[in-house]
């Protein structure tokens, strides 16, 4: 749970905040497909994936660039560094309105993407830089959002990294004498980024850019329904005032 001082704050916005993050967990799993199944075999949202495979292919293993992952952690670098500053000065009553404004940072980046996507060929992989392109943006996108996150804190709901929630689902169960803490939420950020990977990698058989328009349609809503709650908290708390 958040502090008592954010829920106070913005009531309706620590409600809706979860579900949004869900929402862009499911993202990642879109992404990631885009990027894995048709970039060449790099992750742009998954940072420890990605690092691994930047390990592989400087051992020079088969399929694998250093180029490509390079890229993808130089961007999701920098793209962190984007979330960092826009967060940085975050109170606890504000984290939710900063971390938003990041959100829609992340819409920008994988709209650009979107269009750069246009016309992409895969059997071009090795002699075009639009792949490199499409790595960059998205890998943008996904560190200034995972920035967002890190600020807000929310436990479980980190939309990238799922080894804690997995171990916490087994460590945490009743099997293993514990009381199931937040089971729903852990189980719901593991189908999000399953389901949300499925259905990127069914739909870039057709259309990766079609893929990235279904992530960037899925950040906006997400974004859109922060910015709604928070009106909302603001209109309360106006009320409250008067």
């Amino acid at each position: 749970m958040m502090n008592n001082s954010l829920t106070s704050a913005n009531p309706a916005a620590e409600k809706i905040a979860p579900y949004a993050l869900l929402g862009m967990t499911a993202v990642t799993g879109l992404v990631d497909a885009v990027s894995f199944l048709s970039l060449g075999n790099v992750f742009t949202a998954n940072m420890t994936g990605n690092i691994l495979i930047l390990a592989f292919a400087t051992a020079r293993t088969p399929g694998l660039s250093v180029a490509r992952s390079l890229t993808a952690l130089i961007a999701f670098l920098v793209g962190a560094i984007l979330g960092g500053r826009i967060t940085a000065s975050a109170s606890t009553d504000s984290r939710i309105r900063f971390a938003a404004q990041a959100f829609l940072l992340e819409v920008i980046f994988l709209t650009v993407a979107s269009f750069c996507s246009i016309g992409y060929r895969g059997d071009l992989l090795e002699h075009s830089l639009q792949p490199l392109v499409l790595i960059a943006f998205t890998g943008l996108a996904m560190g200034t959002r995972n920035a967002a996150v890190r600020k807000l804190a929310i436990p479980d709901l980190t939309t990238t990294v799922l080894t804690l929630t997995v171990t916490g689902i087994a460590a945490d169960s009743s099997l293993a004498k514990g009381n199931n803490p937040r089971l729903a939420r852990r189980v719901g950020s593991v189908l999000a980024i399953f389901f949300g990977a499925a259905l990127g990698a069914v739909v870039i058989r057709y259309s990766i850019s079609a893929a990235l328009a279904l992530a960037t349609a899925v950040s906006i809503m997400c974004s859109a329904a922060l910015f709604s709650s928070l009106r909302t908290s603001e209109a309360v708390n106006g009320e409250h005032v008067s």
